[in-house]
């Protein structure tokens, strides 16, 4: 199955979809840097408010090295969403190579102090192909 360069995973309620790009004007394919964005959204479609803690990236290259990533929060904070609500986000990558992946969790609580994660699907990190 190809990984395309969007996912969806639901767990709980909690929706996470993600879509990434590669970034031509901030990668050096010569020195074997390739910059890519990728934009989240968490979707609470679950009936409890919830907090996200922490995050946890698995990030893999096109020679298998992989580079995990944990610690508190997204891009500086921790959001709360009651139901019906969502937070979005864009955060990046650099990777060796021009083609990779990413799939992880985020560490959620609710109010009741229960902690869960919530998956992040696996999507591609892909340099577009080109003819030049």
């Amino acid at each position: 199955m190809r990984i395309t360069n969007k996912s969806h995973a639901e767990t709980r309620g909690i929706r996470v979809l993600v879509e990434s790009r590669y970034l031509d004007d901030q990668s050096h394919p010569a020195a074997e840097r390739f910059a890519f964005a990728y934009r989240v959204r968490i979707e609470n479609r679950g009936d409890e408010v919830v907090q996200l803690v922490t995050r946890h990236w698995i990030i893999t290259d096109s020679l298998k090295h992989v580079e995990e990533v944990r610690g508190p929060g997204v891009i500086g904070e921790q959001p709360t969403l009651r139901p019906g609500q969502a937070f979005e986000y864009t955060s990046g990558a650099i990777l060796r190579t021009q083609r990779g992946s990413m799939k992880g969790s985020y560490q959620m609580v609710t109010e009741s102090g229960e902690r869960f994660d919530a998956v992040i699907g696996e999507f591609a990190l892909e340099r577009p192909y080109s003819l030049n």
